[in-house]
């Protein structure tokens, strides 16, 4: 760059052009030569959009997903038009709602790589946090980003330049912000669009019992689609990956016993893994529909002994039956909660087991559990839960990771749930253990290698479609210990939709370095003043030759 400067001033100094002529010409494109190399991309990286879905006419998440905004971070004093970031460590609820009173362009919070590293305060708060986030629709493209060196270098530069814009002088203002480095955000996608025509998959299977079709029916039930204010970082590994487990660990457990016609027992038992649990339980509305309105033989029509939803099942000390109505005496729904209170007294002292009722509210805009999508169609169900209110924020957010699961309490769970059940399957009058009477015991090993496999993906329903490996791999453990394993498809209702999802959830971003705005104003201005030195330059020195000019003219004439 600088050999073709200097070739360029010994060209001009060599020709033959006046020198005056020269400067005007020749020292603008030395300019050019010199001036800055045009911006490059100084980091590329992933991004994972916050949720944008409607859910009953109801807009929740950011609506945008385009980005092309300077940096700053949240100690700049103005943010409008701006990508503003924040680490998780210093994130708050405040801070982003300034974010957004301030009319920023664009919100990148970063996630440290190792979330188990942080402490458990922040954890905890954020969590509580992320509904708040999802609780208003927002034009403002918002992402997560995990952090990397690179990542990092940007977001401490970003500071540095943000914090001094607070200095007192405004002269150190307006150097720093014409000679420090800035970083223009830009996402690769294009708008978010609606998903037309997406299907939410769910997964039946049964094992019939000895008898015949008539026999009361058990139903065991849960939810495989995780949920998080950002659908790629959503891993749902305790809510519910853990109550994914169970109820395959269950199947297993049960298929080995009804495989032999000695401890068959007089229940029909039926599995049902369903989508678009965390969007109102969509997969189990529709399964209800089509079992109870659109066919004249389905289990569910015959006689129900009770509905078992499994929700949340990896960690604490303590067990809940979840009811919306306390069973009756001498039901099986109460022959169920006295042997779950027994095994707990007798195998399990440590663990706190209540019972928790509460009433359905078809006022809220989404049900509380996944059982009450059965007591809506007069079916007894209640859920198990180690959670002991919907509102926790562990059901729904993306530090619900693989560590969040205690793989010896969901054990536990999975041993008294599977002994409670066989008492009453199998009407136990002496209270023996599963293992002592039937030799049949849960096998950890099994537990361990299945929700250390869930909680691989994100099982968003946005990301689960028909064809996703999450599906064919649930399928085919059901295939395995189960008979007639059906798959049930839900859509939303072309002209009146219940639920839409979106797109361009995931994204790469580029940083690109660059010189702020007011640098090519000051270069300009300079640009400007060096044009007008030249030219008063001229005007002198063409008024000076005109003078000497006459001068010298008129000595001759004398002299003549």
């Amino acid at each position: 760059m600088f050999e073709e400067a200097s070739e360029v001033f010994d060209n001009m100094f060599k020709s033959s052009f006046p020198l005056t002529l020269t400067f005007i010409v020749f020292l603008p494109a030395v300019l050019i030569l010199v001036s800055p190399l045009p911006a490059e991309a100084a980091h590329e990286f992933t991004v994972y959009r916050m949720q944008q879905y409607d859910l009953q006419g109801q807009n929740y998440g950011s609506r945008n997903a385009i980005l092309n905004t300077e940096a700053r971070t949240v100690e700049a004093e103005v943010l409008s038009r701006r990508c503003v970031m924040m680490r998780l460590a210093d994130f708050s609820y405040e801070k982003y709602q300034k974010a957004l009173r301030q009319s920023a362009g664009a919100v990148v919070i970063i996630l440290p790589k190792n979330m188990s590293t942080m402490p458990q305060d922040i954890v905890q708060q954020f969590m509580e946090l992320e509904p708040e986030l999802l609780a208003t629709e927002t034009i403002v493209p918002v992402y997560f980003a995990m952090e990397d060196d690179e990542l990092l270098s940007i977001y401490t530069q970003t500071q540095v330049s943000s914090s001094s814009q607070g200095s007192s002088s405004a002269a150190e203002v307006l150097l720093h912000s014409a000679t420090a480095n800035g970083f223009q955000m830009v996402t690769s996608g294009a708008q978010s669009k609606a998903v037309s025509d997406w299907a939410i998959t769910s997964l039946e299977g049964r094992l019939a019992g000895v008898g015949g079709e008539d026999l009361p029916t058990i139903v065991v039930v849960a939810h495989y689609d995780s949920f998080g204010v950002a659908p790629w970082l959503s891993y749902g590994a305790d809510s519910n990956g853990s109550g994914v487990a169970v109820l395959l660990e269950l199947a297993r457990l049960f298929s080995r016993l009804y495989s032999h016609k000695r401890t068959q027992a007089g229940y029909n038992l039926l599995f049902f893994l369903s989508g678009g649990g965390k969007f109102n339980y969509q997969g189990t509305k529709r399964w209800l529909e089509d079992n109870l309105d659109h066919t004249e033989s389905s289990l569910l029509q015959d006689n129900v002994a009770f509905v078992l939803c499994l929700d949340t099942l990896g960690n604490g000390d303590g067990l809940h039956l979840h009811v919306s109505k306390p069973p009756k005496e001498g039901s099986p729904q109460h022959a169920l909660l006295k042997e779950l209170q027994m095994v707990v007294s007798e195998q399990y002292p440590d663990v706190k087991f209540s019972m928790v009722h509460k009433k359905i509210n078809l006022a809220d805009d989404t049900l509380a559990w996944e059982h009450e999508r059965f007591g809506i169609r007069r079916l007894p169900a209640f859920t198990l839960s180690h959670l002991e209110s919907h509102r926790s924020a562990a059901r729904n957010s993306i530090m619900d990771m693989r560590p969040h699961v205690d793989l010896k309490k969901l054990s536990r769970n999975t041993k008294l749930i599977a002994e409670a059940l066989a008492r009453v399957i199998y009407n136990l009058t002496e209270k023996v253990s599963l293992q002592q009477e039937f030799g049949a015991q849960v096998q950890e090993e099994q537990l361990a290698s299945l929700v250390d496999w869930l909680t691989t993906q994100p099982r968003a329903a946005q990301l689960v479609d028909k064809d996703s490996t999450v599906v064919s791999t649930l399928e085919y453990y059901l295939g395995r210990y189960l008979k007639d394993v059906k798959r049930h498809f839900v859509r939303a209702d072309k002209r009146d939709p219940e639920f839409v999802f979106y797109d361009q959830l995931k994204q790469t971003m580029n940083a690109y370095r660059v010189k702020p705005a007011i640098f090519d104003l000051l270069l300009a201005l300079c640009i400007a003043a060096y044009l007008g030195v030249v030219y008063l330059a001229v005007q002198v020195r063409g008024h000076s030759h005109y003078r000497v000019s006459t001068f010298t003219c008129s000595l001759v004439v004398q002299s003549e």
